[in-house]
C-alpha cells in the first residue's frame, strides 16, 4: 500500500511540475503586459523601464526560474498590475470561492440523492422519466448560460434575487445552483443506476423476505452501498466544480478566485493566473490522489495496477 501511495504522489508532483511549464509559456503567449498598462503615446524608452521593472525583459528560463524559486520558498510574486502580494489577494478571494463551492455541494446533496432514489424506486414511471430529464438536462446545459437565464427571470423578470456580488443568502442561491446543476445531473444519474443494481442483489431480497419495510431496505441498506461509488464521483466532481466556478464568478461578479483569473488573464498579470491555476490544480490533483488511495483502500485489486 505504501509503494502505491509513494507512485501516486510522485505522478501528482510530476504532474504539477508539467503544469507549471505550460501555464508559464501560455500566460506569455497572451502578449506583453507593459502595452496595457502604458498609453498609446508612450516612448519606446519608457516600455523598456516598465518592463525591466516587471522583470519580463529576462529570458523565458530566467523568468521560470524565479518562478519556481518563489514557489519552493512559498511566495507567488508581486501581481504586475497592482503591486500587491499574489498571496494576499489569494487570501482574499480564496475564502469566497470555498463559500460557493460548499453551496453548491450542499445543493447536489439535496437534490441528487432524492431524485436518484425516486427514480431507481419508482422505474419506468413519470417520476423516472422527470429524474432522467432533469440530469440529461444538467449535464447538456452550459453553467454560464444557465446563469445568465437565472439572472433574466428571477433578477430582471421577478426582481427577487440580487444577480451579482457576495452578501447574504440570496446572494448564494442563483451562483450556487448554476454551479452546482450540473453535478446534480451527474450524480442523479449514478445513483440512480447504482440503487437499481443494489436493489436488485441477493441481501436486499433477504431482508425483505425477513419482512423489513421497503423504506428501510432502500433508505438504508440499498443506499448505503450504492454511496460508495457516489462519494467517489463526488470526490472527482469538487475538482469539476472548481473549473465551473471560474465561468460562474465571471458571470454573477463573485469575488472569488474565478474572477480573479479572469482578470489576471485580461490584464496579462502573468504571476496572478500562474498561482490561481497552479493552487486549482493542486486542489484538483490532490482531490484525485485522495480518491484514487480511497479506492486502493476499499478495493486492494487496484494496488497491484
Amino acid at each position: 500500500m505504501q509503494r502505491y501511495i509513494i507512485r501516486r504522489v510522485g505522478e501528482a508532483v510530476l504532474a504539477l511540475f508539467v503544469l507549471s511549464i505550460i501555464i508559464f509559456l501560455m500566460v506569455r503567449l497572451t502578449g506583453d503586459p507593459a502595452l496595457l498598462m502604458l498609453p498609446p503615446d508612450a516612448g519606446l524608452e519608457a516600455l523598456e523601464d516598465l518592463r525591466r521593472s516587471m522583470g519580463v525583459d529576462k529570458p523565458l528560463i530566467v523568468q521560470y526560474g524565479k518562478f519556481i524559486g518563489d514557489y519552493a520558498q512559498g511566495s507567488f510574486g508581486e501581481s504586475l498590475r497592482s503591486k500587491t502580494p499574489v498571496s494576499d489577494l489569494i487570501k482574499d478571494r480564496l475564502p469566497n470561492s470555498v463559500k460557493l463551492i460548499g453551496a453548491a455541494f450542499l445543493i447536489v446533496i439535496l437534490i441528487s440523492i432524492p431524485l436518484g432514489v425516486l427514480s431507481a424506486v419508482y422505474k419506468g414511471t413519470w417520476i423516472d422519466t422527470v429524474s432522467t430529464g432533469i440530469a440529461v438536462l444538467g449535464q447538456a446545459i452550459p453553467v454560464f448560460w444557465l446563469g445568465m437565464l437565472l439572472i433574466q427571470l428571477f433578477t430582471v423578470q421577478l426582481g427577487w434575487l440580487p444577480s451579482s456580488g457576495m452578501g447574504g443568502i440570496k446572494h448564494y442561491i442563483m451562483p450556487a445552483f448554476s454551479l452546482g446543476f450540473f453535478t446534480v445531473a451527474a450524480i442523479t444519474r449514478l445513483l440512480r443506476s447504482s440503487l437499481l443494481e443494489a436493489l436488485d442483489s441477493e441481501y436486499i431480497k433477504m431482508a425483505r423476505i425477513k419482512g423489513i419495510s421497503e423504506f428501510k431496505v432502500v433508505w438504508k441498506h440499498g443506499l448505503r452501498n450504492s454511496l460508495i461509488s457516489v462519494i467517489t464521483l463526488g470526490g472527482i466532481y469538487i475538482a469539476i466544480l472548481i473549473t465551473l466556478g471560474i465561468l460562474v464568478e465571471v458571470v454573477f461578479a463573485w469575488p472569488g478566485m474565478g474572477r480573479l483569473l479572469f482578470q489576471g488573464i485580461v490584464f496579462r498579470d502573468f504571476p496572478v493566473v500562474q498561482a490561481v491555476v497552479m493552487i486549482s490544480a493542486g486542489i484538483v490533483i490532490t482531490s484525485s490522489l485522495l480518491v484514487d488511495i480511497t479506492y486502493a483502500y476499499l478495493d486492494p485489486r487496484i494496488r497491484l495496477q
